[in-house]
């Protein structure tokens, strides 16, 4: 493929999986998630990725290094590689709707987790 292009809104609203990887390029790729209510991404910190996220819907917490932000639809997040992070959905009813970009890729192309439980699944396997 030569490229990716959508709507990238109405796929971020629409997903309802916890990751679903949209593109794949050499350097970079687009990944849509929907953080159940009170679900988080879980701690964690890439030593040679750079991440951005992009709020749809939902309200949450973006943890950087320890220093909360408040997010909502709207918000942006860069997340320089190196830096430990966690995105929190505060929510108790709705779900926290982002899409993220990698920098370079950061999962398997094609990749879809359906839920959290299988994503840590996933991690555990593949990333000893």
């Amino acid at each position: 493929m030569a490229g990716y292009v959508t709507n990238i809104e109405d796929k971020t609203l629409d997903n309802n999986y916890f990751r679903q990887v949209l593109f794949t390029g050499p350097y970079s790729q687009l990944v849509v998630m929907s953080l159940a209510p009170g679900d988080d991404i879980g701690l964690e910190t890439h030593d040679d990725i750079d991440q951005f996220i992009r709020v749809e819907a939902g309200q949450g917490i973006a943890i950087l290094n320890g220093e909360e932000h408040d997010l909502a639809d709207g918000s942006a997040v860069v997340i320089p590689a190196g830096t430990e992070h966690n995105i929190v959905n505060q929510s108790q009813s709705e779900p926290l709707k982002l899409y993220t970009i990698y920098t370079p890729p950061e999962h398997p192309d094609g990749t879809v987790h359906k839920n959290k439980a299988e994503a840590v699944a996933y991690e555990r396997e593949h990333h000893h």
